[in-house]
């Protein structure tokens, strides 16, 4: 399944900063444990090239997440995403505040989510997106949800959206054909 809101695009086009949840967005939302009770966490090379891309064509990017994990902040590190929220209790007071440490405004951010607990930043964002096993709570409040599931391509889906309605999708595929 995939849906894109009639405006979608346009809000796709002002979009400066895209926010990521990380479980359920850039896992398939399950939680693994190791022996020693670490958390471990499978991301996908898709969605981790996608944002890449996005932060490489003029957008930043960042994580959100409600849980802590070294994991995150070193996956972070290698895709070069900056902003980096962990163990967040309340999502709207960190997305607010990220937005003024950033100055930018809520038209010009963009959120991708999966939980009730991210429906305070995606509906105050200019662009919101969800994955297909988002609570249909979740999924009809957004403007986009790709067709390729959470920890599997969806997150690089809502990377190329942006990048085509901001017209740097081309030029970006044009380097690699060099």
């Amino acid at each position: 399944m995939h849906y894109a809101a009639p405006d979608a695009r346009a809000r796709a086009r002002r979009i400066k900063l895209m926010i990521f949840d990380v479980d359920g967005v850039l896992t398939d939302g399950r939680l693994w444990y190791g022996p020693s009770g670490e958390e471990l966490k499978a991301f996908h090379g898709l969605d981790g090239h996608g944002i890449r891309m996005l932060i490489t064509s003029g957008v930043q990017a960042a994580l959100l997440s409600g849980r802590s994990s070294p994991a995150v902040g070193a996956r972070a590190a290698e895709l070069g995403i900056e902003h980096v929220l962990q163990g967040v209790g309340d999502k709207r007071e960190a997305f607010e505040g990220l937005l003024r440490r950033l100055g930018l405004r809520r038209q010009a951010a963009g959120a991708m989510g999966d939980d009730l607990v991210d429906l305070p930043m995606l509906v105050r964002c200019g662009f919101s997106a969800s994955v297909q096993g988002a609570p249909e709570e979740v999924r009809r409040r957004v403007h986009y949800v790709p067709a390729s599931p959470a920890g599997g391509g969806a997150a690089r889906e809502v990377c190329e959206f942006v990048m085509r309605a901001q017209g740097t999708l081309g030029r970006l595929v044009r380097e690699y054909l060099k």
